[in-house]
């Protein structure tokens, strides 16, 4: 079985432009995260789709400059109008005869290898689910915040939906503080990774927007409305992204930690 990474590093970004070349610790920003994910095991070969040549020729450079990073990592131009970074991943793997394709964020520069592979895994091993994400458990502050997408799972490990809201609606505790719900239920948050069966992500991206997705601004609902399994592992790496310039100081703080 054939996996590979894509790494969506779309150039335009509402509240950090050019973040993929943003200077995180002394590297770029997209050198960080290629480096990490050409750690994972199973990945044969990790490409960053983008839709800016400067961003490529990054990608190029530190790929010459380091000979661990040959023949795993590359670049791939990708077209500049994609809806999503999902239609960029499909864009390139299209191309490539592969098994099961990972989405790896561009804006993740601590992404754990193990966390890649554990996906990738676990969708090979689930023949029912055609996609496989994560989850962890949501923190207090986290709870009530519409950009910490939330989920729910059943015993099966399948997503039953996901939710800028916090669910399930408790319906006891509907007035408590949030405190006290987190305290009554296990809340699990979207870190946002995925992983999907590479004839399912080229049928995906021709699929229409479904009413739960444009309800809720969430692509994989998409799925789920059309009847499709989303396996669901549990991590407990954290993560963090790059979303704005004030970022990137709390992100340098953490590479300095590990």
């Amino acid at each position: 079985m054939k996996f590979i990474g894509v790494i969506p590093a779309r150039w335009q970004s509402t509240r950090f432009p050019g973040k993929m070349l943003a200077p995180i610790a002394g590297k770029p920003l997209i050198q960080w995260v290629a480096e990490r994910a050409s750690r994972s095991r199973l990945l044969s070969e990790v490409i960053v789709a983008t839709d800016h040549q400067p961003v490529a020729d990054c990608v190029a450079a530190f790929v010459a400059a380091d000979k661990r990073l040959r023949g795993r990592v590359r670049a791939a131009m990708t077209k500049p109008d994609h809806p999503s970074g999902t239609d960029r991943v499909a864009e390139v793997a299209r191309k490539i005869p592969c098994d099961i394709v990972v989405n790896i964020q561009g804006d993740e520069p601590l992404v754990q290898p193990a966390m890649i592979d554990h996906l990738a895994r676990a969708l090979a091993r689930d023949r029912d689910a055609v996609m496989a994400t994560l989850a962890k458990a949501a923190t207090v502050e986290e709870l009530d915040n519409p950009n910490v997408v939330k989920l729910i799972v059943n015993r099966q490990g399948r997503a039953i939906y996901f939710s800028r809201h916090a669910i399930p609606y408790l319906r006891d505790a509907a007035k408590e503080a949030a405190d006290e719900r987190h305290r009554r239920f296990r809340f699990l948050k979207h870190p946002g990774m995925y992983a999907y069966r590479r004839d399912f992500l080229l049928k995906l991206v021709k699929l229409p927007p479904s009413p739960l997705e444009l309800a809720e601004r969430l692509e994989q609902l998409r799925v789920i409305e059309n009847g499709y399994a989303i396996k669901v592992v549990e991590t407990t790496i954290e993560s963090f992204g790059v979303d704005a310039p004030a970022d990137v100081a709390r992100v340098e703080a953490l590479i300095k930690e590990q």
